[in-house]
């Protein structure tokens, strides 16, 4: 597979070189395939559903072809995943995709347990370490650290912003030895992620140092996150005729966005033919993505701060992957775009709780409450002209997606992406339900290991000035 640059579509490289390189530190571009192969229709078809592993190995067996021999890709896919996703259904037509049954509750460890495997399966043999550069908002961080933890020839930094994600997450992030170390700094999500990619085209760090990424910006991050997309919406689709007795329904996933790395990995997942008719990009308060398909003009803004702060990004690095690969007609015919605030978030919690039973995070809530509105009326609305026309406040952009009628006519499914365990913002849970979720004890074990994250300014003079004294 070639894989060529979003900022120069000259360049073609193979997968080792975009792993390990991250990004074109030439152009600053992202990674991304030339093509996206279909996968075979006795995959698509088969009747029960292939397990995740197939899928997985499938859906990658593609992207590494002639890199990786399928044996080793498929020792990688059986080590990466001694845990899946689930499907669970929380009314007949609704399904929650939990993604947090990994070692940190979380989805990024489907897509970072993968990523350090490959790598270090490309590392071998080399004199010097490979440095890991990674900004986190939340969870990116810790399914990083832990799925790089004592890896041979591989150095994690990790830098997350100070005071803005949840104490447990922080605990997760600050509690790593070894070859694994967190900076907290003293900004926002934005500037982490700036102060990695401004390292990654700074020529002095890359003569010194073999610098890569381990954010979504990193190619090896975003196709494996696919695998759940493709797995779940062929679970969903042999469950709804049973479940809704709906004929020819269209499913549609719900995505909580932030750096859009996870949406993007679903758009991968439908071009190889996963049968997914749409998406909603739902979003907090960081609403840039919404507004660019309301408005059609791109402007990145200073992130705020929200209680799904994993999606508190102002620059969504994935928005040039999204623009690479379609028109913005396109997008607007396959996206339904949604953001709410705090207050909404919280509601959400509970709504979703009350109706269901189920006890889902902040994030998730985002999703859920994008779903519920669209489904009881908003998408009717937006049909009939009359829905919400200004995109500075919360709702369903005033963007009508190709599959819009299947949902006013209710026949339509969703997948909401749950995408970390409820434990890990224990403290938004019980404001809004009034008690505690259950915790994991792989969560409960972090609680008292002690702190070791290091204080960085949001400069980059400083930052640079420590990677040199201390990588």
């Amino acid at each position: 597979m070639i894989y060529t640059d979003t900022r120069d579509p000259s360049v073609k490289v193979n997968f080792k070189t975009a792993v390990l390189n991250g990004m074109n530190a030439q152009t600053g571009g992202l990674y991304i395939p030339v093509e996206f192969p279909k996968l075979p229709d006795s995959l698509l078809t088969r009747t029960p559903e292939p397990s995740f592993r197939e899928v997985a190995f499938e859906m990658a067996k593609p992207y590494v072809k002639d890199e990786i021999p399928d044996n080793d890709l498929e020792a990688i896919i059986q080590d990466c995943y001694p845990f899946s996703s689930q499907v669970v259904p929380i009314d007949q037509v609704t399904y929650v995709l939990e993604l947090f049954h990994g070692p940190t509750c979380a989805f990024k460890d489907f897509g970072a347990r993968f990523m350090a495997r490959v790598m270090s399966y490309f590392n071998r043999g080399e004199k010097d370490n490979l440095h890991i550069l990674v900004a986190t908002s939340g969870d990116t961080g810790s399914a990083v650290g832990s799925a790089f933890h004592n890896v041979p020839g591989i150095d994690v930094t990790i830098l997350y912003p100070d005071g803005k994600i949840s104490p447990l997450q922080e605990k997760q992030l600050s509690t790593f030895t070894g070859n694994v170390r967190a900076l907290k700094v003293k900004g926002t999500f934005d500037d982490c992620q700036k102060l990695v990619k401004t390292a990654f085209t700074d020529k002095e760090l890359r003569d010194k140092f073999r610098l890569s990424s381990a954010n979504s910006i990193n190619i090896s991050r975003l196709l494996p996150q696919a695998f759940y997309y493709t797995y779940s919406s062929l679970v969903v689709k042999n469950r709804i005729p049973h479940d809704s007795k709906i004929e020819d329904p269209s499913i549609i996933a719900v995505v909580p966005s932030g750096n859009f790395g996870n949406l993007t990995s679903g758009l991968i997942a439908r071009e190889m033919g996963a049968p997914i008719d749409g998406f909603v990009a739902a979003t907090n308060s960081n609403h840039t993505i919404p507004d660019w398909i309301a408005t059609g003009e791109y402007k990145a803004r200073p992130s705020v701060s929200t209680l799904s702060n994993a999606m508190d990004v102002g620059a969504p690095s994935n928005y040039e992957r999204i623009q690479a690969m379609y028109t913005l007609d396109e997008v607007r015919n396959l996206f339904a775009s949604y953001w709410t605030d705090d207050e909404g978030t919280l509601s959400a919690i509970k709504e979703c709780n009350d109706k269901t039973g189920y006890v889902i995070d902040p994030h998730g809530a985002v999703a859920w409450k994008a779903w519920n509105d669209m489904r009881h009326g908003e998408m009717q609305k937006l049909v009939d002209g009359n829905g919400n026309k200004d995109y500075n406040k919360p709702g369903l952009t005033a963007n009508i997606p190709a599959w819009a009628k299947k949902v006013t006519e209710s026949k339509t499914a969703a997948i909401i992406l749950e995408t970390a365990h409820p434990a890990k913002f224990g403290a938004t849970v019980v404001k809004a339900i009034g008690r505690e979720p259950s915790i994991p004890d792989r969560l409960e074990k972090v609680l008292s290991l002690p702190d070791n994250a290091i204080p960085m300014e949001k400069d980059y003079d400083s930052f640079k000035k420590w990677l040199l004294e201390n990588l």
